[in-house]
């Protein structure tokens, strides 16, 4: 009996979906669709990793300094930008280089600041131009080696209260350089000194915050301002005193603010003399305008409390900006005002700031209300009154003393105003009726005759005030022209 005939092994059955995979992967279009999708996901994610790493770097290597429009030193790094440097070691670009600018920019945006000043002689102008970073980015050469990137950015918001949209600067540098940033703003501060060395800061309230006045004004000297005598003397004293007297104040828990009311008739130096003392003391001048429609209580107090340092807050005319509150529109409306109440509260109470120097001026003091100038918000007050003999001889002396040498002039000069009765005295015309004459007056009368002092004596006569009677009217119903 022959053996049986071997039988190959049963093959495996497969499972149809393994067939189905199997079938697919051996498709090459789906293989290349799985492969590009492999490598889309790497590069995803390879793109993620890179832009944290690069995050992290960043966050661990360079530090950002952001400066608002707001802060005063936004302008004065703009200011310190905007300097001639050695433009050697600029980063390699496609730019234009502008001589004596060390700036470089992908955007080429560039800022134009102008600025003129008055040339003596001749009445010419003499046109400053300087160059700073526009909206953008910038790459600043600080030093070998070290730069930094500026961004200067234009906030699509605006403030409310004046309407300019928001403005950033931003400063970035490597982690190492960091101490640059501290000689940066050292050196933008001097710089914005140096710019208003011998001038003196103006600011006036605009809206909710404080803003300059134009260019800075050349500071005055003191000696400019002609008072009867001691009492200039008596004023610097007394708030020199005041300024090293901070410490006493504190330790017995008084509030360190003082206020000082000039009083007196018109053209007789209060704004002068204030303006005079900010620049001996190389203090700016806030003014508010208490009159101005749109000021309210809240808004005062907010100003006073947010004074720029070392500034000397000047209120004028009180009297007339008090009267004017209680005028109204035929509805009984008129407008957002500051009150009395407010007022007071703004310079002596909860509300009021501390370490200020205030000063009030009024033509009248009679309007005031009482409580306006009692102690702690008026601390002293002093009259600055018509101009005395005292006041026209050191005039005189001024504007004349070159040319009149044994001062036979200037005793001509005093002696004739007496006999118009301006000062009063022994020598006066019994006819004529005792007046007065103000410091602005005798100045206008010596400019008018600029190194005349002849024409001076011979035009005294002009001080006298003037006084205007109503006209009558003509038959036509106008004004009849002064003959």
């Amino acid at each position: 009996m022959s053996a049986p005939t071997p039988q190959p092994p049963p093959l495996p059955i497969t499972p149809p979906s393994i067939l189905g995979l199997d079938a697919l992967f051996n498709n090459p279009v789906f293989a290349g669709g799985i492969g590009l999708a492999g490598l889309g996901a790497a590069a995803a994610f390879g793109r993620r990793a890179a832009i944290s790493g690069a995050g992290l770097l960043r966050r661990q290597l360079l530090v950002n300094i952001e400066i608002s429009k707001r802060d005063p030193s936004y302008n004065w790094v703009l200011a310190w930008l905007a300097q001639p440097r050695d433009n050697t070691g600029f980063l390699a670009s496609r730019l234009t280089r502008l001589r004596s600018l060390s700036i470089t920019t992908t955007t080429k945006s560039l800022a134009q600041d102008a600025s003129s000043a008055a040339s003596p002689g001749a009445g010419r102008t003499h046109a400053d131009f300087r160059v700073q970073p526009g909206f953008g980015k910038h790459v600043v050469r600080h030093a070998p080696g070290v730069y930094i990137a500026v961004h200067r950015e234009k906030a699509g918001t605006a403030t409310t209260a004046t309407g300019e949209p928001h403005e950033t600067l931003t400063l970035t540098l490597l982690w190492m350089h960091r101490h640059v940033l501290g000689e940066l703003f050292t050196a933008a501060h001097a710089l914005a000194q140096s710019s208003q060395q011998g001038r003196t800061v103006v600011y006036t309230a605009r809206k909710m915050e404080w803003a300059v006045l134009g260019r800075p004004r050349l500071k005055r000297p003191l000696r400019s301002v002609v008072l009867d005598a001691g009492v200039a003397e008596g004023l610097v004293a007394d708030v020199k005193e005041f300024l090293r007297a901070q410490q006493w104040y504190t330790d017995r828990g008084v509030p360190y603010r003082r206020g000082y009311l000039l009083y007196g008739p018109p053209g007789t130096g209060k704004t002068s003399f204030i303006q005079a003392l900010a620049g001996e003391l190389d203090y700016s001048v806030a003014m508010i305008n208490l009159s101005e429609v749109g000021m309210t209580d809240d808004l005062l107090a907010q100003l006073l409390t947010q004074l720029p340092e070392k500034s000397i807050l000047l209120l004028e005319d009180v009297d007339a900006a008090l009267a004017n509150r209680r005028q109204r529109d035929p509805d009984g409306y008129g407008g957002r005002t500051v009150t009395a109440s407010g007022l007071l509260n703004a310079l002596d109470g909860l509300a009021a700031g501390e370490d200020r120097i205030a000063f009030l001026t009024t033509n009248h003091i009679d309007r005031l209300d009482p409580a306006l100038i009692r102690p702690g918000r008026v601390d002293m007050m002093v009259r600055i009154g018509e101009a005395t003999r005292h006041q026209a001889s050191v005039m005189w002396d001024r504007y004349y003393g070159d040319i009149d040498e044994h001062h036979s002039g200037r005793q001509r000069f005093l002696d004739r105003l007496e006999e118009l009765g301006l000062f009063g005295g022994d020598n006066q015309d019994p006819v004529a009726p005792k007046r007065h004459t103000s410091t602005a007056a005798i100045q206008g009368l010596f400019q008018f005759n600029k190194g005349d002092m002849e024409g001076a004596i011979k035009m005294a006569e002009g001080l006298i005030p003037r006084t205007f009677e109503p006209e009558e009217p003509s038959a036509e119903g106008s004004i009849k022209s002064p003959a």
